[in-house]
């Protein structure tokens, strides 16, 4: 048995209890920490409050040779871990036919999303979310500050109507090239991606979501040049570039997310 669980958003308490029980009824648990993290949370805080050993696998270990996990599942219960949910934006599909192919069963128990967070803290309706995109950092693609796909999926967006919600890049254990970091860890800030933005598209509203699901979130709107000037601390962010408001969205912007009545006037 292969079960993938979703860690939720934020530290080792946002696992569901369908979760939890899953992972602590495992024989063997794997977690990846490359798509995205829980920064309330290292692998000890796992390992400590759920009781388990966590090995952690890293991309090539998932998706080029997850043998061990494999071979593994096929006579024990096996859980393998991520944040938020494990087959929202963070997928692994890949991972979960190959175990089915051989016959493994599997089963998926689902975490909260970013970008469920993200409707449910700006007070942007859900259903009119059109396709999410990723902005990755520009040493990355080489293809100039914002790749073409990502101005081109915001505008298809907006001309129905629909808001976008852009998940910003994330780099684990990145080794340096060209201009790139050479941190550990590099998390785009939500100030970067707005000068990206700003710069190589166009001055729109945009909402920042910075670290949903912790105890302290934060929900802040203004154009893309005012957010590029300001600091939204500790990650994870996220922007959404909104499309048509809704009056009822229109208001929750200004009671959430302090956007001035220049950028969204109030109705007459």
């Amino acid at each position: 048995m292969l079960t993938f669980i979703g860690l939720g958003l934020y530290d080792e308490h946002s696992i569901t209890c369908e979760g939890r029980t899953a992972l602590q009824d495992a024989d063997r648990v794997f977690a990846e920490v490359y798509t995205s993290k829980l920064l309330g949370a290292s692998i000890a805080d796992l390992e400590a409050a759920h009781d388990v050993e966590i090995a952690v696998r890293d991309r090539a270990g998932v998706e080029q040779d997850p043998e061990a996990m494999l071979t593994a599942a096929e006579t024990e219960s096996v859980a393998f871990l991520t944040a938020g949910d494990t087959m929202i934006s963070t997928t692994h599909s890949d991972l979960r036919i190959r175990a089915e192919k051989r016959g493994i069963q599997t089963r998926v128990i689902h975490g909260v999303t970013a970008e469920t967070a993200a409707s449910g803290l700006t007070g942007l309706q859900n259903y009119r979310f059109g396709k999410a995109v990723t902005l990755p950092f520009p040493f990355v693609h080489g293809a100039g500050d914002v790749p073409p796909s990502v101005i081109d999926s915001i505008e298809a967006n907006q001309e129905r109507g629909l808001h976008t919600l852009v998940y910003l890049d994330i780099k684990v254990d990145y080794h340096k090239r060209r201009d790139g970091p050479d941190d550990h860890e590099t998390y785009m800030t939500a100030s970067y991606a707005a000068e990206l933005l700003a710069s190589g598209w166009r001055d729109e509203l945009a909402v920042v979501v910075a670290r949903a699901g912790s105890p302290d979130p934060l929900v802040y709107a203004d154009r893309l040049s005012v957010l590029a000037s300001e600091s939204f601390g500790e990650p994870l962010h996220m922007l959404v570039i909104p499309g048509e408001l809704h009056h009822i969205e229109a208001d929750s912007l200004r009671s959430l997310a302090n956007v001035p009545a220049d950028v969204v006037p109030l109705e007459e």
